[in-house]
Order: structure tokens, then sequence, then C-alpha cells
């Protein structure tokens, strides 16, 4: 049995992402029970502050994804009664989740990251947004991404190819959150890269690589079996699998994240990796790239879970 005393896995929450942290949840808290961890699997409720202040868990594992989740929200809450959760604190969450933040940040320390634009929903109605669009293509180009800037799973995200495909995908965008983030497109090999961090230093795990039938990495694409093909290792040459492993790292330390965490990049044609953004509760279900790269490296999915709440329960 494990000597982590008892463990906490909170999903659910109130995001659009709701359904996949439930299956994230349920596939850390099963992983941890196979390697002999006392767990609870809970959602985020009114009752959570009782629980945490009369019979606070040992660890936390958060699997929340999207606003509440990645925010910082619910980890400041958690620093507020004292307990140990894994991943990145309140602070380095906020940096990370707002990707044209999390962009100039990594930006500033080196890594590639697409041009790009952000407009706040009201500025776009009010200020003309036909004029604005015809103003962004003309700077950025076409393709381009459009994209929320704060939230995951690639909900309200489209590629727009022509003039006429970026008014709906701005809509389309709104309805997921106020400011829209509208970047170059990066043709290549897309990756995501997890870095973990066991208390030895931040590691990157073996590169995935994304192959979406679709062509576009969409949320029917991420959590529908058999809609994407997922090769690990990535089919990169070593040179840039080493340069997408040392982005995920450099980026990693840049956001002051720790524990765990994924990110997303393109290799363009020449081997060099473009920061897209990094998720700071990465997803964990059947068909997630963290367990999968996890199995790739030789490492069980339970020992790596069990082995970052020993670390968080050690701060």
């Amino acid at each position: 049995m494990s000597d982590l005393g008892r463990v906490l896995v909170l999903a659910g929450g109130l995001s659009h992402e709701r359904d996949v942290s439930l299956r994230s949840g349920r596939r850390v808290a099963d992983a941890l029970r196979s390697v002999g961890v006392e767990v609870e699997q809970r959602d985020v409720d009114a009752s959570l502050v009782d629980r945490l202040r009369q019979d606070p868990p040992d660890a936390v594992f958060p699997v929340l994804h999207g606003v509440t989740g990645e925010d910082g929200a619910l980890r400041q809450v958690l620093d507020l009664y004292g307990v140990p959760y894994v991943g990145a604190d309140a602070a380095a969450c906020r940096t990370a989740f707002d990707k044209p933040v999390a962009a100039t940040v990594v930006g500033a320390a080196g890594l590639h990251t697409p041009a790009s634009v952000v407009l706040g929903h009201d500025t776009f109605r009010e200020l003309g947004a036909a004029a604005l669009m015809e103003a962004v293509i003309q700077q950025i180009g076409l393709p381009l991404v459009v994209k929320p800037a704060r939230g995951g799973s690639a909900l309200g995200a489209s590629i727009v190819r022509s003039a006429e495909e970026l008014p709906s995908a701005m809509v389309n965008c709104y309805a997921y959150g106020p400011v829209a983030l509208i970047e170059q497109y990066i043709d290549g090999t897309e990756v995501a890269v997890t870095v973990v961090d066991v208390g030895d230093g931040p590691r990157a795990l073996p590169a995935v690589e994304i192959r979406p039938d679709s062509g576009f990495y969409d949320y029917e694409a991420r959590y529908t079996a058999g809609a994407t093909q997922f090769v690990v290792p990535a089919r990169l040459e070593p040179e840039a699998a080493g340069a997408c492993a040392a982005a995920a790292v450099q980026a990693h330390q840049a956001l002051c994240l720790r524990d765990l965490s994924r990110t997303d990049l393109v290799v363009d044609a020449a081997g060099v990796p473009w920061f897209l953004e990094v998720n700071v509760a990465p997803g964990m279900t059947e068909t997630s790239l963290v367990p999968l790269a996890a199995e790739a490296a030789g490492i069980e999915l339970g020992v790596l879970c069990r082995d970052l709440l020993a670390t968080a329960a050690a701060r």
C-alpha cells in the first residue's frame, strides 16, 4: 500500500470541459488505486470548502480543465487551506492559462511564437468588425487560426483559410470567451510534449505526434476514439525531437510551472518548434496525450500520478 495517506482527485466543475474533466478524474483515480493509493474522487461544489476545512486530504490531484480548473482559482482555495496539490500554483496558472500572456512570456524566453492579434468582443463589435477583420488579414495573412484567449480543448477554435470564413470563426470564438486570439497558422507537424518533475527537475517525455483525420485537432478530434491518429514517439528527426523537448522544458520553466505540464507545438519544415500553448491540467482520458507519453517512456500512469502526489505532499 502507498504511504501517501488519503488523496482527493478533483474533477468536473462548471466549465465547458466538464465532461472531459470527469473522464480524466476517473482515469487518474483508477490509476492511483491500481498502485495502492487510497483515493476519493469528487466534484467541485459548495461543500468542498467544508471538506477541506474539517477533513483535509493529504494531497489533491486537480484535473479540472478550462476556467476555474486552470486559471488558478481552485488552486488559490487549496492554498488558503494549506492543502498540497499537484501542479502549478495559482499565480503561474493565471499566466499560463491566458494564451497571449503565456506566448509573450515564452517568446521573451527565446521560443518561436506565431504572429498574433488579440481582440476583445466589445472592441471588435463597437469599432467596426469588417474593417478590423480586413486589417487582421493584411497584418497576419491567410491561413490563420482563431481561438479564445482563455480556455482549452480547442472549443471555439477554427482554422480560417479565406476572408469569407473569418466572420463565422469570430462568432464561434466569442461564444466561448470574451477575447479572441487570432494568430498566424504554422504549417507543420503538430506535437504535444509532456513535462514531468517528481523532485529531480523537469524532464520531457517522448513527443506525441497528432494526426487528426479531419485535419484540425478540434474538440471532436480530441475526444472521439479513432478520430485522431497518435504517433509516439513523434516521427521527427532527432534534432527536431530534441528541440521540442527543450522547448517544452523551457516553456515550463519560463512560466514557473511545476510537477506536470503539456506544451503544444508545431514543428515546421525546417524542424523548428513553434509554441502554441501550455496546459497546466492536461487531459488524462483514454484519448489524452499525457498517458500516451508516459507509456512510451515506460512509466505506468499510476506510478507517475503517485510520484507527482508524493512530490506535492513533500512541499
